[in-house]
């Protein structure tokens, strides 16, 4: 209570204090470097990323990128090669003519050589850069070669991190505007008073700045991060600056005038309120943390210190704005908008029986539905067709019927002739149009002495061979897995420490690392809510109630695409489940906390139910619809897959886990109620120990 009434008298430094605090912050927002390459995020320890490392080091080849050129004849292609070449971070562009001398006749290159940089008119040329697709380096190099000629196309990971860079960029302060306007507009039907959601809105804005702000600890996030923290925050920490207000108006019925007594008591007990649900929310955010694609972390520490900054901004900023324009706030009250739910709420209620069956009904298929609903793992998919990656993307596959392109690391001293059976072998792999290196070139009509040293520096060095596997199948296809196991076997076979690298593998490795992730940390966001719930409520039986509900709610909202037919992103499963948890399952524990406490205070199964029921409804409803808002209309906006459909999950789970707990816990609890008496301690003590009493006095009588 001290602090409290301490943060009420210095409610004009805070005030002020909340403002100077912004300047640093955006200072940090600005500094923080943004990386718009997801596959940086997989564990350091896998060959793929190591074999990424050697190509960086050894090679100097961080990325790479296929360039078709269109209707262009030989010489101006030529000119266009020693543009690109001029091009700062291009390390290297190859192309026929880079190949052999001019000395030497071109008919001698192999046919297969030929034919992968000539098709029709178009002509194919690989650039390779000395930094990875993700630095700020690369994606200058792309956007330079980009404006050298429009006879150009881009393809590959480089080109299509630049791209989502552009575009989300562009998007990110749409993104808050839309989040904020949805919002308001939310708030303003449904609270009792046209300023405060401003107040609100402004109060948590300042919280999102600090958060955004001070992620210059982390030195970078991920454009994903970046993109939904603000709507995020927004949604999952909204439910605080309600609590505060509700709580200070119902002081204000207490001490009158007094409003500087009535916010310090507000404070103190939207702390204790908030604690509990806030934390639930945090261990949500923490359960991302333990993903090895460690996205999840990036994801999971912004947004568990954007909760913890939200919690402190509602307990010391909101009630300085509050107080400060307490007597503007006065005259802009109205009657809320929302009807009265009370009928409403006694009907849900009564036909518990009804919503108990269709839960059940609901669990059990949405669970199987769930479990089966497609994601994809190609990462272009994300992005609008008409962006110029794709465009080039869908040149190159039209042009050349080229999908993934992989990189082999063969160990220089593997012999020759295994090297040429090796080759031989991959091409009869399906899929495999042509596998390029040094002996590819050379044949046997070729002496290796006639290839220029800039080519053979380019594919050995002291330690490795490389070479480049051309083929027709596409990235994250079970086509291309199936055959990048086979390349690898083959490879093994001749060198045990060769590697097959490159965009397509480390797909590969995404797919089976996140597959793997969401079973853990779905076990452990479901684990450490448990252990909240039971620590809060002490109790062995609400615990299972309390998340099987929400659990149903994910189920369902997870199961949704599988109807559709709608592909999902490969990190929504994950990302929305523990969030869904973590943020709604405090619906459940508001109401629960007040049956909890009118069954303590001496109601009947029947009385608490309805009382906690009808009095939770409103709050639940304002939480439930802030969330939607703060996040269906960027799904709506977004023309990053990637962040829609995270948007539309989250806006979508936030409604079905309101309703699930207006309609169905209630039923539960009242199905339940004699075991979670029995097993929760507040309750075994209170309402055991009264009816024991009234079996005994009703024993005496007779």
């Amino acid at each position: 209570m001290k602090l409290a009434k301490w943060i009420v008298n210095m409610r004009i430094p805070i005030f002020i204090l909340s403002f100077l605090l912004l300047i640093p912050s955006i200072i940090g927002y600005n500094a923080t470097r943004v990386n718009y390459d997801v596959l940086v995020y997989l564990p350091k320890s896998i060959e793929t990323m190591k074999g990424q490392d050697i190509l960086e080091d050894q090679f100097g080849t961080g990325a790479y990128s296929m360039v078709v050129c269109e209707g262009l004849k030989p010489k101006q292609v030529a000119a266009l090669e020693k543009e690109i070449k001029k091009v700062d971070h291009v390390s290297n562009v190859i192309w026929y003519d880079s190949i052999l001398d001019t000395s030497v006749p071109m008919d001698l290159l192999p046919k297969k050589v030929y034919d992968a940089f000539n098709q029709g008119d178009a002509t194919l040329m690989f650039v390779t850069f000395d930094s990875t697709s993700s630095s700020d380096e690369t994606m200058q190099a792309v956007s330079d070669i980009r404006t050298i000629s429009d006879n150009l196309y881009l393809s590959g990971a480089a080109p299509m991190v630049l791209d989502t860079k552009n575009l989300a960029d562009q998007e990110v302060y749409i993104y808050v505007a839309i989040a904020v306007a949805l919002a308001l507009v939310i708030l303003m039907l449904t609270m009792n008073n046209f300023l405060v959601p401003l107040i609100f809105l402004t109060t948590i804005g300042i919280a999102i700045v600090y958060n955004l702000g001070s992620n210059i600890m982390f030195g970078e996030i991920s454009y994903i991060t970046k993109a939904i923290a603000a709507v995020l925050q927004l949604g999952t920490t909204l439910d605080y600056s309600i609590f505060l207000w509700n709580s200070y108006n119902e002081y204000i019925g207490r001490y009158g005038a007094d409003h500087n007594r009535a916010m310090a008591h507000a404070i103190k007990a939207t702390f204790q309120s908030v604690t509990g649900s806030s934390i639930t929310t945090i261990a949500g955010f923490i359960a991302l943390c333990f993903m090895s694609f460690t996205l999840g972390r990036d994801m999971g520490l912004v947004m568990a210190k954007g909760v913890l900054i939200g919690v402190i901004g509602s307990v010391t900023i909101l009630p300085s704005f509050i107080l400060i324009f307490d007597k503007l706030l006065a005259k802009t009250n109205h009657k809320p908008l929302l009807p009265t739910m009370k009928r409403i709420s006694q009907a849900i209620v009564k036909h518990h029986v009804v919503f108990a069956i269709v839960m059940v009904a609901l669990l059990i298929p949405f669970a199987y539905f769930q479990s089966h609903t497609q994601v994809y793992y190609n990462l272009d998919s994300s992005l609008p067709a008409d962006l110029p990656s794709s465009i080039a993307n869908q040149k190159l596959n039209d042009d050349f019927h080229i999908g993934a392109t992989h990189m082999l690391l063969i160990d220089k001293d593997t012999p020759e002739k295994d090297i040429y059976k090796m080759i031989d072998e991959m091409e009869d792999v399906d899929g495999v149009d042509a596998v390029l290196g040094i002996e590819s070139v050379v044949g046997p009509a070729i002496p290796r002495s006639v290839i220029p040293s800039a080519i053979t520096d380019q594919l050995e060095n002291d330690n490795y061979r490389l070479m480049v596997v051309l083929n027709k199948y596409k990235g994250a296809s079970d086509e291309v897995n199936k055959q990048i196991d086979e390349l690898n076997a083959i490879v093994k076979n001749y060198d045990p420490t060769g590697m097959v690298v490159g965009e397509a593998p480390l797909t590969k490795d995404l797919i089976t690392i996140t597959n793997h992730d969401f079973g853990v940390v779905d076990s452990i966001s479901i684990g450490l809510v448990f252990l909240i719930i039971v620590l809060v409520f002490k109790s062995a039986s609400l615990p299972i109630i309390l998340v099987a509900v929400i659990e149903t709610a994910i189920f369902i909202n997870l199961g949704i695409p599988y109807f559709t037919g709608t592909k999902l992103p490969f990190i929504a499963n994950i990302v929305v489940s523990t969030i869904q948890l973590g943020s709604t399952v405090d619906y459940a524990i508001l109401m629960t906390s007040r049956y909890q406490k009118e069954r303590c205070n001496g109601k009947s199964k029947q009385e608490a139910i309805g009382i906690a029921h009808s009095t939770s409804m409103n709050s639940i409803l304002i939480s439930g619809l802030s969330f939607f808002g703060a996040t269906f209309g960027v799904g709506l906006y977004s023309n990053i897959d990637m962040i829609s459909s995270l948007c539309t999950l989250m806006a979508r789970g936030a409604i079905i886990s309101m309703f699930m707990v207006l309609l169905c816990l209630p039923s539960l609890i009242w199905i339940f109620d004699g075991l979670i008496v029995r097993t929760t301690a507040a309750l075994r003590k209170t309402v055991l120990h009264k009816d024991q009493n009234k079996k005994e006095a009703a024993n005496a009588n007779a």
